[in-house]
């Protein structure tokens, strides 16, 4: 049977921060959906740690690998977006863990011909870690969450947005939150298949990470009349700590530039090529 929704999770060897993310994808409200890992080449242990995460869960788990060639995030997404049953993506990473409504409320508020675009809440170093000592067996790991980052923001001066664990009812979502354009988060956004494809999906000639390879995306699809529209207090997700890259945005900068510049809207460096 096809799913509706096809989850997306952008993967490189970190196979504990992974089980504790579908840890979390198991307690969603929404069931019908399969979740497709895009691996970077991840080591052979890790690739056999996901077979058996396959066996573990209930959901169905496709698992995409490539050869580790350096970072090249954008092309395992594509042959993920391949890959992937469902007329509905919703692309996250794998150091990202949602709250229990977070498909639903993708999958509610979808339109064609637009992205819906979320935040994220980030976590500390301390409570990272806290996260990854025991399994999650329980939405209530959110309260959890929120009273150790409340700490954390108020006395160890740490940078958490955990305002964006706010989540509204729907029905004040309609009287007092306005939708408005907003950037896409490549760990929290998604769209129809068919809009993605239409633009030949992600431009593969990104090759370093941190900058312009979810803008590029954003920019294509926004020049073609498919524009990333916020959904605020919904979506809730949580960042893990990690450091951050240190890496040179020039290439991915100039190259951003370039498909800005010629207006370009389907990037023959994509799913077809």
């Amino acid at each position: 049977m096809t799913p509706k929704l096809s989850l997306i999770i952008s993967f490189y060897n970190k196979p504990d921060l992974l089980q504790r993310v579908l840890e979390s994808i198991a307690l969603q409200t929404m069931r019908d959906f399969e979740v497709v890992i895009a691996d970077d080449g991840s080591k052979a242990e890790a690739v056999e740690q996901i077979d058996r995460m396959k066996k573990q869960f209930a959901f169905p788990i496709i698992h995409v690998w490539q050869a580790d060639n350096g970072w090249q995030k954008n092309k395992i997404l594509n042959k993920a977006v391949v890959a992937a049953r469902g007329e509905y993506l919703v692309f996250i990473d794998g150091d990202c863990l949602l709250e229990r409504h977070f498909l639903e409320e993708h999958y509610a508020t979808r339109k064609e011909r637009e992205v819906v675009t979320g935040r994220r809440v980030l976590l500390t170093p301390r409570t990272t870690h806290q996260l990854l000592a025991q399994p999650i067996r329980k939405n209530s790991f959110c309260i959890g969450l929120f009273f150790s980052l409340l700490g954390e923001t108020l006395f160890g001066h740490q940078k958490t947005q955990m305002e964006q664990m706010i989540r509204l009812p729907k029905w004040l979502r309609r009287l007092f939150i306005h939708e408005r354009k907003r950037y896409i988060l490549g760990s929290n956004f998604s769209l129809y298949k068919s809009d993605l494809l239409s633009v030949n999906g992600f431009d593969e000639r990104f090759a370093y990470p941190g900058y312009g390879e979810d803008i590029d995306l954003e920019f294509r699809l926004g020049r073609k009349g498919i524009p990333a529209m916020s959904r605020k207090c919904q979506l809730v997700q949580f960042h893990c700590y990690h450091k951050h890259f240190d890496t040179d945005y020039a290439p991915n900068k100039q190259l951003l530039q370039q498909n800005t510049d010629n207006h370009i809207t389907y990037t023959p460096y994509g799913i077809i090529q």
